[in-house]
């Protein structure tokens, strides 16, 4: 395959799984590999009681539980491999351990795979529970690459968009959305590109570009962040879009709160597929 290289996070779960599904149809050319990142002691406690019962010692227990944690991983990957043939996909696994962090994991393996695209899934969760820190929220906030979120579940109407359906780019003339721009350029070239503005008032207009759609932002009480997100997320859903694709300047996860970025906001709110792409202040 000659198409963009994607690094899908996968462990197992049905987020995981659909996440694979939604990548298929969007990149149907990708070269794939099914990334799994494990921590130590991966076996579960009954299976370590058992090796517990069959060992001579603590060095040779601990060995064990090594070895079984290994093999489960492995098999985790192999099973994430064939779920993506079915779409297409011939996708390698990778396999690595972690003691922590595996997220920042998952983004180092991009780097060292060079990946075009990270790719996880998310439980698509709100309120307290969505800013506890997340794999994929941590995949985001430490990705130097874009990053595709797919929420679990998707409605059917988002499902059917998938193969064919435009990506609805937020505009805003920042460094952060044309770097978005020249992503989709390159990781979804054959996708048609629906521009959206929300004007709030509080900035200038940006510099336009072809076929911009201006919105305004949501109404009721909502911080500015999460308005805009909600207001692309509705012109999302207006254009049938299968993507909403948004850039970032990957601050801090603890900045990211605080700041309510629009990037942030649609991740826990469009419920759809979001594509946000870095942009890394050079100053």
């Amino acid at each position: 395959m000659n198409g963009p290289g994607i690094l899908l996070g996968y462990e197992g779960s049905v987020p995981a799984g659909a996440a694979i599904e939604v990548a298929a149809r969007l990149l149907p050319g990708a070269h794939a590999r099914v990334a799994y990142v494990w921590t130590p002691p991966f076996a579960s406690e009954a299976l370590r009681r058992r090796l517990w019962h069959r060992t001579a010692g603590v060095d040779e227990f601990v060995a064990a539980v090594e070895r079984e944690g290994e093999s489960e991983a492995r098999r985790i990957a192999a099973m994430g491999v064939a779920f993506a043939a079915p779409y297409g996909w011939r996708a390698e696994p990778v396999v690595r351990r972690t003691y922590g962090g595996e997220g920042v994991q998952l983004c180092e393996v991009a780097e060292e795979l060079g990946a075009d695209l990270i790719v996880v899934g998310s439980r698509g969760l709100t309120g307290a529970r969505a800013v506890l820190g997340s794999v994929s929220d941590m995949v985001v906030h430490f990705a130097t690459r874009p990053v595709l979120v797919v929420p679990h579940p998707l409605l059917e109407a988002q499902r059917a968009v998938l193969d064919a359906g435009p990506v609805l780019l937020g505009w805003d003339g920042s460094a952060g959305a044309r770097a978005a721009q020249e992503s989709l350029a390159r990781l979804l070239p054959r996708r048609a590109v629906v521009p959206v503005r929300v004007e709030d008032g509080d900035e200038p207009s940006p510099q336009t570009i072809p076929g911009l759609v201006k919105v305004p932002p949501a109404g009721g009480h909502l911080e500015r962040g999460r308005a805009v997100a909600a207001a692309l997320t509705g012109q999302a859903g207006a254009v049938h879009a299968a993507v909403l694709a948004v850039g970032s300047r990957g601050r801090s996860a603890v900045r990211e709160i605080v700041l309510g970025s629009v990037a942030m906001a649609a991740l826990h709110h469009a419920y759809r597929p979001v594509l946000v792409v870095p942009h890394h202040d050079t100053e």
